[in-house]
């Protein structure tokens, strides 16, 4: 089956009767929503960590189980984002987890957001509690996003305490191999989210997907073709050629899953950035995913409106 999903923010998912309208989306059978977001809030308090209850992550935006069953009903597969490292809120009351600078304050990027340091074992647990309360509340499955060390701020300053003498590519790998056999247990999948170009070149991010899809079920590359360069990927103009870059990125990436079961479902845009999006650009991209024999797509929009009809047309 071809998965065709979009993604659906906490506070969306909070709006009476928005969900229902999501879900009756024709063409739809997937949605993800935030499970726990880049502003580390986590969408429900009902089933949420101890921890997170505590330090006001965890925020009265749905009842998860609530939105199990709903999206259950319709016939929908439910994926949860978790995004794993970025987290403003628990950096903030727990810096023992945090990246620090030399001074041993928590680094925090340009936006002021503080990160956790991706070799803490203590940060991982937190994440695998988050994920664990949405997998028993029904979710499907959990998506890993941000797993990946900063790319933004004054990276000069950045110590990882729990850093000591591995690769980033090693210490990412080996949080996604922790948090996916323990939430194999729960019979959920796992999938995760990586940069659109981290099977091209090395980003210094820590993500390597050749690594990274032996242990997951899917892999979901952002190939949005407004976050590429002039000239990345021989295109002089991505952003005006949707559906070649969406192509040329999946061929690397189609490269680097070869030999593992890890299915490629890539993350496509629907948005406008740069210049005006039309129907016809988010069909581009689509068929690019096809032609890459892509297990399916999911379609991002941070304000939540999507194309009318797309998921039907495709």
């Amino acid at each position: 089956m071809e998965l065709r999903g979009i993604h659906v923010t906490e506070p969306l998912a909070s709006l009476p009767g928005r969900l229902e309208e999501y879900l009756r989306l024709p063409g739809l059978n997937a949605l993800e929503v935030d499970v726990k977001d880049e502003g580390g809030q986590i969408g429900f308090v009902r089933g949420a960590p101890k921890l997170a209850r505590a330090i006001g992550a965890a925020r009265p935006y749905y009842n998860a189980r609530h939105v199990a069953a709903l999206a259950h009903k319709h016939g929908i597969y439910l994926i949860g984002r978790v995004v794993s490292f970025q987290d403003p809120i628990l950096s903030a009351a727990r810096p023992d987890l945090a990246v620090r600078t030399p001074d041993g304050s928590v680094w925090k990027t340009r936006a002021g957001l503080g990160w956790l340091d991706p070799a803490n074992r203590g940060a991982w647990n937190y994440d695998l509690a988050v994920a664990e309360a949405a997998a028993k509340a029904g979710f499907d499955e959990i998506q890993l996003d941000y797993v990946r060390f900063p790319s933004d701020g004054d990276l000069a300053l950045m110590r990882f305490p729990a850093q000591v003498g591995e690769a980033k590519t090693w210490t990412i790998a080996r949080y996604v191999h922790f948090m996916s056999t323990r939430l194999h247990r729960l019979n959920v999948r796992v999938s995760i989210d990586v940069f659109g170009l981290s099977a091209s070149r090395e980003l210094g991010v820590g993500q390597r997907p050749a690594r990274l899809a032996r242990y997951v079920d899917a892999v979901s590359p952002m190939v949005y073709p407004s976050h590429y360069t002039p000239g990345e990927l021989g295109i002089d103009d991505p952003n005006g050629s949707p559906g070649p870059t969406v192509s040329a990125s999946l061929s690397d990436f189609r490269r680097a899953l070869r030999g593992t079961h890890a299915r490629l479902v890539p993350w496509l845009q629907d948005f406008s950035l740069g210049r005006s999006y039309s129907a016809a650009d988010v069909q581009a991209q689509i068929q690019a995913a096809r032609y890459w024999h892509s297990a399916g797509f999911l379609l991002w929009n941070p304000f939540g409106l999507y194309t009318d009809g797309i998921l039907a047309a495709a």
